[in-house]
């Protein structure tokens, strides 16, 4: 692979070709091990593959489509990545003769924060610890398909209830979620609290991924 890695930052961009073998491992610079992976073939029109590690290695996401996550050896061969590898399976998206790109992400306290928590379904949603205040979120329902995924940021939403948000599987323009029933929420000191019982980012009792990268990073971040 060809790597540009910042290590202090947990983030790296790889190309690579693949090569259709099971088991193929890609190097990614990172030296730690990566928590959060997108794949996309840069020759055919695959979707975007995503791996994060709190649902593990026989799971994968689709970047541009509302899927929930499905289980396949196809993507990552059911192997969790190391400090300087991860793994492939023979899937179009991530492992054929074609030219492929990888955006890979270890998390670093006080900067980045990848996981899961799980719904409660009310508008006093759960608080998710991520160390930081976050500048930026990622938001998915996992375990069912038909929520999109859904973004915030600090520079949007200057202050709480945070509503402003993007879809990336979408070409939707901005929408700005205003009741207690959408998907809104605080964007707090060391982590964000839901403030909406949609069912795309809160339905009770199921998963939600994220991630989130940090407004000031490690010692310097402040309360809001």
């Amino acid at each position: 692979s060809n790597v540009r890695a910042n290590t202090s930052a947990g983030q790296s961009i790889v190309t690579y070709t693949g090569n259709s073998t099971s088991g193929a491992t890609v190097g990614h610079g990172l030296n730690a091990k990566p928590a959060f992976i997108i794949v996309k073939n840069r020759d055919s029109s695959e979707a975007w593959c995503v791996y994060i590690e709190a649902l593990g290695a026989t799971k994968y996401l689709f970047l541009n489509v509302n899927n929930g996550d499905s289980t396949s050896s196809a993507l990552w061969n059911n192997t969790e990545p190391t400090a300087s590898v991860f793994s492939l399976g023979n899937y179009n998206g991530t492992n054929n003769g074609d030219d492929f790109v990888a955006y890979c992400f270890a998390p670093v306290a006080g900067f980045s924060a990848f996981g899961t928590y799980t719904g409660n379904g009310s508008s006093d949603g759960p608080f998710v610890f991520t160390g930081m205040r976050p500048k930026w979120i990622l938001i998915k329902h996992s375990s069912a398909n038909g929520n999109n995924w859904i973004i915030y940021d600090t520079s949007r939403n200057t202050s709480n209830v945070a509503g402003k948000q993007l879809y990336p599987n979408l070409n939707a323009a901005e929408a700005d979620a205003t009741q207690a029933s959408h998907a809104r929420l605080d964007i707090l000191s060391n982590g964000f609290k839901l403030r909406g019982s949609h069912s795309s980012f809160n339905t009770n009792n199921e998963t939600m991924i994220y991630a989130a990268f940090a407004e000031h990073p490690f010692k310097t971040a402040r309360a809001r």
